[in-house]
């Protein structure tokens, strides 16, 4: 019977999907209802992250479960029993996009049992070397992939396909004298690759390691809009405050034109849609009509003539849309605003965080939202480069990572957050401690503050 019921709801579904066009009812019908405060909770639940936004219907809330079931439940390698799951890998990092992003929270850096977590993903390129090719990549892509590894290190493969490698971790200690005599201790990290089973990366090879982010907000931060954001965007740096910001101008895959990149760690993907179309790739090595060929390169035979699953398309166009809807309407984390962060966020002007960390932004349909970001590109110091171009950030450039719903991750995962792109800190001082670049000011300014305003601060970090 439970075979029967969620065969109809997916065949009732899809026909509803068809019928109504789900990117008109995406882009209107759900947030032209949605009102002032719908999404937003300051309850700190290990779940809220899990929980659609109100008042919504039964229509929605069937594409809602639909987009649900296919962002937690396994898939399968081909070929298997099910129609609906299987086209896993071949080469893959895990089954399930939960797998990464638990509770719908930010990644962890280790595993239960201390290895590298699979949120831990190791991106690959290569420097480009000017040919046409390279510079065709660049443009389309935004980066050059590692020619026999591709764009990202693949933890497992299927049956008779060997995984790529696996992410070694190891820190070196560093020592920070504050002014007024405390010390801190940073670990700066020594990521590796090891057990490469196709050989020798390439000479120029830059590999990035990263965590997977927080799903908190994916739906608000779709709605700012970006004459919004491109208010903040000072590349020549005329106020001479020392802080830039950059627009990372990136190409869709959905309609091919250059679009403001706003997701992602170098904000080089536009759409909350073709960052899921990509993670399905990426990450699982599933195919959509936005990304349809499998994640193998050719100097990978083993993984060329694996099994194909029955459909073309691994996720068709309307469980994709259904993935992207369920995101987009998932109830967002936002601190409440209580005198100690009242408090907090004074501090957090006075240093001077705020002017990358932007703390308001209102979306389209009015509603003020307090993502902590300017969602531009900054540059961070060659101690955070991470030696990646994508588009047009450079290697040294990220976007200004937001801060909010960060308050759940422990809630959600039981350990303290690991921040920054890579996770190599293990509170918030030292996140602020890593920052160079543009960020530098704000850090010395940080490490000028008397002690009991540096402890109000992180106070005020924790609670976003």
């Amino acid at each position: 019977m439970l075979k029967k019921h969620n065969f109809n709801l997916i065949k009732s579904v899809k026909n509803l999907l068809i019928s109504k066009s789900l990117v008109v009812f995406v882009a209107t019908g759900l947030f032209a209802v949605n009102s002032q405060g719908e999404y937003l909770s300051s309850d700190k639940n290990k779940s809220l992250l899990l929980k659609p936004y109100k008042k919504m219907t039964d229509e929605e809330y069937d594409i809602f479960m639909l987009g649900k079931s296919f962002f937690r439940i396994p898939w399968v390698e081909s070929p298997s029993a099910t129609t609906a799951r299987d086209g896993l890998g071949p080469l893959f990092d895990a089954n399930t996009c939960v797998s990464c992003h638990p509770g719908n929270g930010r990644g962890t850096l280790y595993s239960k049992k201390g290895n590298a977590s699979r949120s831990l993903v190791a991106r690959a390129s290569i420097d480009s070397n000017g040919s046409e090719l390279h510079k065709k990549l660049l443009i389309n892509k935004g980066f050059v992939p590692e020619p026999v590894y591709g764009s990202q290190i693949s933890i497992n493969g299927i049956h008779g396909v060997l995984f790529e490698g696996r992410v070694d971790i190891k820190f070196k200690e560093v020592e920070v004298v504050f002014p007024d005599g405390e010390i801190d201790t940073l670990l700066k990290p020594l990521y590796t690759l090891k057990d490469l089973n196709y050989g020798e990366l390439h000479k120029d090879s830059n590999i990035s390691y990263r965590i997977a982010n927080s799903l908190n907000g994916m739906g608000l931060i779709s709605l700012i809009s970006d004459e919004d954001i491109l208010k903040n965007e000072d590349v020549e740096d005329k106020n001479n405050d020392g802080i830039s910001g950059k627009a990372n101008w990136v190409k869709s895959k959905i309609n091919g034109q250059k679009e403001l990149g706003r997701f992602t760690w170098k904000a080089s993907v536009s759409s909350l849609k073709e960052q899921v179309a990509n993670a399905a790739n990426n990450d699982m090595g599933l195919t959509t009509t936005l990304n349809p060929h499998e994640n193998c390169t050719s100097f990978q035979k083993e993984c060329l003539e694996a099994p194909k699953s029955k459909d073309n398309i691994d996720i068709p166009d309307f469980r994709l849309d259904a993935i992207t809807y369920y995101l987009k309407s998932l109830k967002t984390y936002s601190a409440k605003e209580t005198k100690q962060y009242k408090l907090g966020l004074k501090i957090f002007e006075k240093v001077g965080c705020v002017k990358c960390h932007i703390s308001s932004f209102n979306t389209i349909n009015g509603q003020e939202i307090k993502p902590f970001s300017d969602f531009l590109l900054h540059d961070m110091g060659e101690e955070l480069s991470d030696g990646r171009v994508e588009f047009e950030a450079s290697k040294s450039e990220f976007r200004t990572a937001p801060l909010w719903g960060l308050a759940l991750h422990e809630k959600i995962n039981k350990t303290k957050p690991r921040l920054l792109h890579d996770g190599r800190a293990r509170d918030f001082q030292e996140a602020i401690l890593w920052h160079g670049g543009e960020a530098r000011d704000a850090k010395v300014n940080y490490m000028n503050l008397a002690k009991n305003e540096r402890k109000i601060l992180i106070e005020f970090l924790k609670g976003l």
